[in-house]
């Protein structure tokens, strides 16, 4: 596999050397080098670079995978070099090892984005995910209300008492009463206050 290394230095940094020993550093790469061979591009971000402009040369569609080296690496540089078609971002002087793991996971199809910001993507996604069960959990016990029994609900998570929630809804107090003990036993709940906790982690909409 061939390496490539973009950088205005035409020695590179030598911990690049000693991860690849054919790597070939130069100022830009003709497209059908990359094309013609597959390996990996490396691009390298110094400080008073802009990333935009060290990517608008790089041919994306030859089909070898893209890491930015960054010698101020942060988050946002990351997540702006993946956003740029980028398929890694890490330091430019990291070790010669953390180098061939980058480029093992990359030649293979996979991202680079560093433990950290690694451990915050998957930390954020299991709370979507959490999220997302939880509201469906929530829908679920809804949708075994009826629209009347809703509506009803949502008075009695306010506090309102059967008197009131009646004179809301322009219905008799007993059919209130009634409405409420069947909310009682489709919810699983045992008083009004357990009710009220229970709505008011919802958001009721068109009820």
């Amino acid at each position: 596999m061939q390496h490539w290394a973009i950088d205005s230095d035409p020695d590179g940094l030598p911990g690049w050397h000693e991860a690849f020993p054919g790597l070939m550093v130069v100022p830009k790469i003709p497209p059908m080098a990359v094309s013609a061979t597959p390996g990996v591009v490396w691009c390298r971000l110094r400080a008073t670079d802009e990333l935009a402009d060290i990517l608008a040369p790089i041919d994306f569609a030859a089909g070898s995978p893209v890491v930015v080296l960054c010698d101020e690496p942060s988050e946002i540089l990351v997540m702006q070099a993946l956003a740029a078609g980028a398929t890694g971002c890490c330091n430019s002087r990291a070790a010669p090892e953390v180098l061939r793991q980058v480029a093992v996971v990359v030649s293979h199809g996979g991202l680079w984005v560093g433990q950290a910001l690694l451990q915050r993507l998957v930390g954020s996604t299991s709370k979507l995910l959490a999220q997302r069960d939880k509201d469906a959990s929530r829908e679920a016990w809804i949708m075994t209300l009826s629209k009347r029994e809703r509506q009803v609900a949502k008075l009695v998570g306010r506090g309102l008492s059967n008197r009131e929630v009646a004179d809301q809804l322009h219905i008799s107090e007993r059919t209130a009463k009634a409405h409420i003990s069947a909310i009682f036993e489709k919810t699983g709940v045992r008083d009004r206050l357990q009710l009220s906790l229970k709505i008011n982690g919802l958001e009721f909409q068109d009820i």
